[in-house]
């Protein structure tokens, strides 16, 4: 094993808050009912132009929502992003050992959030939404990374919380660690990032 690669939201980070109030103001301003949990599941595990275009059907509503989210910074919403308990303390004892990398369903808000929290410099290679022809749940992020650390699939563990992230190392060919989300089929499960010392042995 070579490279240990993340997702975001729900891995990284609970965004779960800061997620759901950014959709919600933008429904807000355009007199819609605030985010359902099935259409918050949706807009958390997805790109935010699928979302734009699920939560805001017909193209004269998509319209609109387009244009209020360039008007809608998302940098408020990142300051209330949590770092998952544990994340820095296993940065710190994967870097001498490990590669490591992120690959999330992310787009223009990931640099934001990189520097806000200040843990870019803690990984080697990241992979958003924006630099590949199709995000998760194809496998696009991952082989770019596979490529880009010149590796095999067997040689990368991929850490996810969703449906899209099982797809995504199902068809990569890459072994998931489930991260708090029994419902997925992973070859390993776990609740804590401090797990994944005991699946490496470090």
């Amino acid at each position: 094993m070579k490279v240990i690669a993340f997702d975001c939201d729900g891995v990284l980070f609970d965004t779960a808050d800061s997620n759901r109030a950014y959709y919600n103001a933008l429904r807000l301003q355009l007199n819609m009912p605030v985010l359902t949990d099935e259409q918050f599941a949706y807009a958390h595990m997805n790109t935010v132009a699928d979302t734009l275009a699920y939560l805001f059907p017909g193209q004269e509503l998509l319209a609109k929502a387009k244009a209020l989210k360039q008007k809608t910074s998302y940098n408020p919403f990142v300051k209330a992003m949590k770092m998952e308990p544990g994340l820095m303390p296993l940065l710190k004892k994967l870097r001498p050992v490990y590669k490591t990398a992120i690959a999330t369903n992310r787009s223009d808000s990931m640099p934001t959030l990189l520097k806000e929290h200040n843990i870019g410099p803690f990984f080697d290679c990241i992979v958003s939404a924006n630099d590949v022809a199709r995000p998760k749940p194809h496998p696009d992020q991952l082989t770019k990374l596979l490529d880009f650390f010149g590796i095999d699939a067997a040689q990368m563990l991929y850490v996810g919380d969703s449906i899209v992230d099982q797809q995504a190392a199902d068809a990569a060919g890459v072994a998931l660690v489930a991260y708090d989300n029994p419902s997925l089929t992973a070859q390993h499960h776990i609740t804590s990032l401090q797990e994944i010392e005991d699946i490496l042995q470090l």
